[in-house]
């Protein structure tokens, strides 16, 4: 390894996102004297959407999401880790995972990038303005009461047909022909317009991070059934009212399954003049150590399961990881491949146009399901 290594890293704005990346890059800098880690930050919106071959021409270390995986298979533009760290560190961190979230970056035979911050659609609700919702019933009452907020802002709109589908034992996606057999698409578009029906507009705005900023601020709302875990929300004085996060009210009869599943990956360009000193960085960060103390302790938002059934860990945030861990480990996880990306933003659109009535359901059906069929091209399946 050369004497001095300047890297640079590419995450998201959010303090869970840019805080503890900060942290572990000094403490790994201090166990790797010469070693430097510098971090830019972008917003949610560009998290969910920027390209990761972008990225990865930019920078050496980058926080992706796991739908990008497919494009990142096909492109080569990250560092394969597991060819890069040893099979002791990713099977620790593959029986370390929580749900979903190790093997969300696993496909075509490679690991592209290991879980730091593990996240589903969970329930979130202000616990001094009343109780969690058990069921999607309760949450309609509720709505009709006007006690509910939801982000509808794409791609949380699909996300949530995503998890009321799964949760009935549906998943989307099964056939790459149609997101959705056209009759349990209408029954999950009607459960989800009779709570749309009945909230503010501006919900089609608003992302998790707006609807939890009103949730916590204002005392109109207090319940939103579908949002991406945030812990913050659920620290002392991070917002006037903390927010209590719990497992997801249910449409089936099977639990709080189906949820669709988020949460962040710590990945290395393929381009890096450094990649055994950045895949030893992405295993730091992801290993059960840095998670369960310096990560946690830094505004981070662990994806490392021992991590999540730590009390230390849960104490601060009102016991959101025991509250939510049922949700997220019967997480389901969104398609990955290449042409996937683009399907997300337009079926966002298509279910919007549906729920404020701008489609008829049947033609917006008929839309999703043409759209997904059309995402995969004439490629096979990665």
């Amino acid at each position: 390894m050369p004497a001095n290594v300047n890297l640079k890293g590419m995450t998201w704005s959010d303090p869970r996102g840019y805080d503890p990346m900060i942290a572990a890059s000094a403490a790994f800098s201090e166990l790797h004297p010469g070693v430097t880690i510098s971090w830019d930050k972008r917003s949610l919106q560009g998290f969910e959407s920027t390209p990761v071959e972008e990225l990865a021409a930019a920078y050496d270390l980058m926080i992706i999401d796991h739908p990008h995986v497919g494009a990142v298979a096909d492109s080569g533009c990250l560092l394969p880790l597991d060819e890069w760290l040893p099979e002791s560190t990713l099977t620790a961190l593959a029986n370390e995972t929580v749900g979903k979230s190790f093997v969300s970056y696993l496909l075509s035979g490679h690991q592209w990038a290991l879980p730091v911050d593990a996240a589903a659609q969970v329930q979130a609700h202000r616990a001094d303005l009343g109780g969690r919702a058990v069921s999607w019933a309760e949450i309609v009452e509720a709505a009709r009461r006007g006690e509910v907020v939801l982000p509808l802002r794409p791609p949380h709109c699909l996300m949530c047909v995503y998890t009321l589908a799964a949760n009935i034992g549906h998943p989307c996606g099964s056939d790459r022909n149609r997101l959705l057999p056209d009759a349990i698409a209408l029954t999950v578009l009607a459960a989800l317009k009779t709570v749309t029906d009945h909230i503010d507009p501006a919900c089609y705005d608003m992302d998790p991070i707006a609807v939890l900023d009103q949730l916590s601020e204002e005392d109109k709302v207090r319940i939103a059934p579908f949002i991406y875990l945030y812990k913050g929300y659920s620290d002392q004085g991070y917002r006037n009212n903390r927010i209590t996060f719990s497992d997801i009210p249910v449409l089936g009869a099977s639990g709080p399954i189906g949820s669709a599943l988020g949460g962040t990956g710590i990945a290395v360009s393929s381009r890096t003049e450094n990649p055994q000193i950045c895949a030893e960085f992405a295993g730091f960060v992801a290993g059960a150590q840095c998670q369960t103390g310096l990560y946690a302790n830094s505004n981070g938002q662990p994806g490392n399961a021992v991590a999540w059934a730590s009390q230390k860990v849960n104490d601060p945030v009102l016991n959101a990881y025991n509250n939510t861990r049922l949700t997220h480990e019967a997480a389901w996880l969104r398609p990955r491949h290449k042409g996937y990306m683009e399907f997300q933003q337009t079926g966002s659109e298509i279910i919007n146009a549906a729920l404020t009535g701008k489609l008829e359901m049947p033609s917006a059906i008929a839309a999703l399901n043409r759209e997904f069929a059309a995402s995969f091209g004439d490629e096979s399946l990665l």
